[in-house]
């Protein structure tokens, strides 16, 4: 379904009215569909489409409201854009449900299943791809800081083994996302960065989802949308330490940093 021999942009549309930095811009069917395809003309090879704001204090949507907030955007862009495929950052099983009837091509869950016991074997049934990601155990703890004694050993246990789980249960097609921003100390998040090679020991494709993290703009002073060329820099590091794929808002920035990167290799 997707070539990862050279590292691919997942581009960001929430369609949310209280997300961090971009929050009501792309919650109606239109502007959704612009953004869309701005994203694809910049060179995103995927969207995740986010009808939940994870943000710390965004409000708790339940998956009856979350799938009306998705409407009939994903059979939409699907339409439009039959090319790009279409990742759901949902989790709830029934969103997953729904978004499979709809025609997604992946699951992006921040909970790695954690917020509800049926995620795991709804993913499995569906045959989907799914990103699982590092975060702590409850929704309201999710971005509570742990004092972790090796952020990279801890990160890479919980990843693989939650990998073990799904593996277990037929889920063939499994990405690890380490979750920066989520609960984890400014210094944690650098080390991270520096480490993130070993996560996983190489055997899935890593996602990386940096873009607009407070841990990079506010040691700094400065808003999320200040800081692409900090981000960049970080972009390239992860690029060179086998980084797949890049969740980003700023697709065409991101497109110019995967393409100096390849240049270079």
């Amino acid at each position: 379904m997707l070539d990862l021999s050279t590292p691919v942009l997942m581009g960001i549309l929430n369609l949310t009215p209280d997300s961090f930095s971009d929050g009501g811009k792309f919650n109606n069917e239109k502007n959704a569909l612009l953004q869309t395809e701005k994203m694809v003309t910049e060179g995103a090879k995927i969207v995740d489409i986010g009808p939940q704001s994870t943000r710390p204090n965004a409000k708790f949507l339940s998956a009856e409201e979350e799938i009306k907030r998705l409407g009939n955007i994903i059979s939409t862009i699907k339409k439009e854009f039959p090319e790009v495929l279409i990742s759901l950052d949902t989790f709830w099983a029934e969103t997953v449900k729904f978004g499979y009837n709809e025609s997604i091509d992946m699951v992006n869950d921040i909970s790695a299943g954690q917020y509800d016991e049926n995620l795991f074997p709804t993913v499995a049934e569906t045959g989907l791809p799914y990103i699982v990601m590092h975060v702590n155990p409850t929704y309201d703890t999710m971005h509570e800081k742990i004092q972790f004694e090796d952020i990279t050993l801890s990160v890479n246990k919980f990843l693989l083994d939650k990998a073990q789980e799904l593996l277990k249960l037929g889920v063939k097609d499994i990405i690890l996302d380490p979750g920066f921003g989520f609960g984890k100390t400014v210094e944690d998040q650098y080390k991270l960065l520096d480490e993130v090679e070993f996560l996983g020991f190489g055997n899935y494709p890593l996602l990386i989802g940096i873009s607009r993290k407070s841990f990079i703009y506010k040691p700094l002073g400065k808003s999320p949308l200040e800081i692409n060329e900090e981000t960049q820099k970080l972009h390239r590091k992860v690029l060179e330490k086998g980084a797949k794929i890049l969740r980003v808002h700023d697709v065409k920035e991101a497109k110019k940093t995967v393409d100096e990167f390849l240049k270079s290799n």
